[in-house]
């Protein structure tokens, strides 16, 4: 059952699907029919969350198709490709509710389907809003470096802030690096050394 009147449900505690990850991981390719490919979730205090079979159709130069089977669930969702500003093109989820493109799709707790962010309202957060400032700026520098790190196949347990990875634009990593200075700003200010009051391993640095 969705949030009641006054509850808002955490996000992040049900099902996310991301059509950029799914690209990256070749579960999805453009310019061909893929599938089934079997996927998984999993969290860190609930452990495995759920498994699904996913199929997608991108063959065709605009419009595709997308289907996801989670236990009774069976969804099929529009795929639109959009021309991109330098060049090529970028593939997107139709949200079944609002016709609007967007690269992640969620199921929330109690939903009977996946739908975009703007579907559930504030009905839902994201996990970071329900914490604290201090908190959200670990939150904020722990997810660009776990992030950064998918990207260039390195581990971020040795990592505080990684290297660009090799194919991504010099700008794109600028802002990875703005972000994560702001969230340092933002702890600068408030603590002095991680939550548990011990100072972190030191890790190593990327950057120009």
């Amino acid at each position: 059952m969705m949030g009641r009147d006054g509850w808002r449900v955490r996000l992040e505690n049900g099902f996310k699907l991301d059509l950029n990850r799914f690209a990256r991981r070749g579960y999805v390719r453009p310019g061909f029919v893929t599938g089934p490919v079997g996927i998984s979730w999993t969290s860190s205090y609930w452990g495995h969350l759920g498994s699904a079979l996913l199929w997608a159709d991108m063959s065709g130069p605009f419009e595709g198709s997308f289907q996801i089977k989670l236990g009774k669930l069976d969804q099929r969702i529009i795929l639109l490709r959009r021309p991109r500003h330098f060049g090529g093109g970028q593939w997107y989820f139709v949200c079944p509710v609002t016709n609007r493109c967007a690269s992640v799709l969620w199921k929330p707790p109690g939903a009977y389907r996946f739908c975009s962010r703007h579907t559930w309202g504030r009905r839902v957060a994201y996990h970071s809003q329900f914490l604290s400032p201090t908190d959200r700026a670990w939150h904020g520098k722990s997810k660009i470096n776990r992030r950064l790190c998918e990207m260039g196949e390195l581990d971020p347990e040795e990592w505080e802030f990684p290297p660009k990875p090799k194919w991504m634009r010099w700008r794109t990593y600028e802002r990875f690096e703005k972000r994560f200075e702001q969230h340092e700003r933002e702890l600068d200010r408030g603590t002095d050394c991680p939550r548990g009051g011990e100072p972190s391993a030191e890790r190593k640095r990327g950057g120009r």
